[in-house]
């Protein structure tokens, strides 16, 4: 325990101290991450002096961990609009590493999920390397956690977590375990969906598939949340004939469900919002709007775009940001942004710089045309998991060439180490 603690007491302390100094949901989210390792430390020194439980008595006593997991995850959704998003990102993206207990490789585990942070924190680092150094050091002393994390876990805990081989047999519930640990027993959850961890399908003497079924509900990382998130188009019945054909013809095969099925509660209707907040202007529910412009900008200023269709937004001026969340066939003209233009989660969005903007994102989205201006093609853009994209550079007075971003890849290893580049599909 005396390793664990100091990392508790150097690098986590350190973070909590350099967040609480940023303020804001880094503050917060800071909190909600102490109290996940604090709850890590009880279940470690009940391991200690307690031989492993069954599966079932585990998959329990993981239970408090995997809600504080839950917690830390749907804090960032639940804040998408922020201007410290990418900390929020860094964080839930990889907090899952504290899942290591059930893994039976959990050095390896620990730190996919530190490059998994990294994605987000290479973004803090461009936004403040130069202007903030409290960023700066806020990724320092983040990333610290999860690699001093590492090395506990080869000291200690190489093949996975050792429990004791004397001693009772661990008590079914975490805070059973010890009186004098230090977090104090949570009140009991609300009702709802099973705990993450908890996995009754599989056999009670399978060790090994029982620990698989607990480490892939944990490397889910943002995927844990997604049912909190609202259903699709396609998915709603009041949008899409065909669902709601297939449910007219299993109410007349299956009559004694026809009450139940009438009891549908009705979507809910979200008004349009176009409105500057603070610092962040919020453009949501925007549908079939031609028309929306923003133009009393701010350099300080963020825009968040969440959930538009059929749309055209016009942004004048420079701003420090702009974020395109879950929209559907929308326009988006800026002049410029010193900070990052984020695409993410959605679908056929076209983007127009007509000045300058350093990075643009391209995340989990199916079609996507960027138009650079002459004086933006020095920009860098980076993307994931997306398809159907296309740059259109400037040729000319008034004509653009348009180049398509790899979406397939090449990777062999060359002696040393592996080397990966674009690739097209052959025919």
């Amino acid at each position: 325990m005396e390793a664990f603690d100091l990392l508790l007491s150097g690098s986590v302390s350190e973070y909590v101290k350099t967040s609480t100094s940023i303020g804001g949901e880094v503050a917060k989210h800071a909190e909600m991450v102490n109290n996940a390792l604090q709850i890590q430390r009880t279940f470690l020194k009940m391991a200690m002096t307690h031989q492993e439980p069954s599966k079932t008595e585990l998959a329990d006593l993981l239970r408090p961990l995997s809600e504080q997991i839950h917690e830390v995850q749907s804090f960032r959704e639940k804040n998408r609009g922020s201007s410290l998003f990418n900390h929020l990102s860094a964080v839930s993206e990889s907090i899952p590493a504290l899942g290591w207990v059930a893994c039976q490789k959990p050095g390896p585990y620990v730190k996919e999920m530190n490059d998994a942070a990294m994605f987000y924190t290479n973004r803090v680092l461009k936004d403040y390397k130069d202007t903030d150094g409290r960023h700066v050091e806020w990724v320092r002393s983040y990333l610290s956690i999860w690699t001093e994390l590492q090395t506990y876990i080869k000291d200690h805990h190489t093949t996975g977590l050792v429990w004791s081989k004397t001693g009772p047999v661990a008590p079914s519930s975490l805070f059973n375990a010890s009186s004098d640990g230090p977090c104090p027993p949570p009140p009991p959850p609300p009702p709802g969906p099973p705990p993450v961890f908890l996995d009754n399908s599989a056999a009670p003497d399978d060790t090994a598939a029982q620990h698989s079924a607990l480490f892939a509900q944990l490397n889910q990382g943002e995927a844990i949340t997604k049912g909190l998130k609202h259903v699709s188009d396609e998915q709603k019945t009041h949008k899409n004939p065909n669902l709601r054909s297939q449910g007219e013809r299993t109410h007349q095969d299956s009559p004694a469900k026809r009450p139940s099925a009438s009891v549908q509660a009705p979507a809910k209707k979200h008004s349009p919002v176009l409105e500057l907040e603070g610092k962040k202007w919020r453009v949501e529910y925007q549908d079939q709007s031609r028309d929306l412009l923003i133009e009393e900008t701010e350099l300080r200023q963020v825009v968040y775009v969440f959930s538009c269709n059929s749309s055209t937004l016009q942004i004048k001026g420079k701003v420090n940001s702009i974020i395109v969340d879950n929209c559907k066939k929308l326009g988006l003209v800026f002049d410029s942004a010193v900070g990052i233009v984020e695409i993410i989660n959605s679908r056929d969005v076209q983007l127009q710089v007509m000045g300058k903007v350093p990075t643009i994102s391209i995340n989990k989205t199916e079609g996507c045309h960027v138009y650079l201006s002459k004086d933006s093609l020095d920009c860098e853009i980076v993307s994931a998991k997306s398809s159907e994209m296309n740059i259109l550079v400037p040729e000319g007075e008034d004509d653009y060439r348009e180049f398509p971003v790899p979406e397939q890849f090449k990777t062999v290893w060359d002696g040393s180490s592996l080397v990966t580049e674009p690739t097209k599909i052959a025919g």
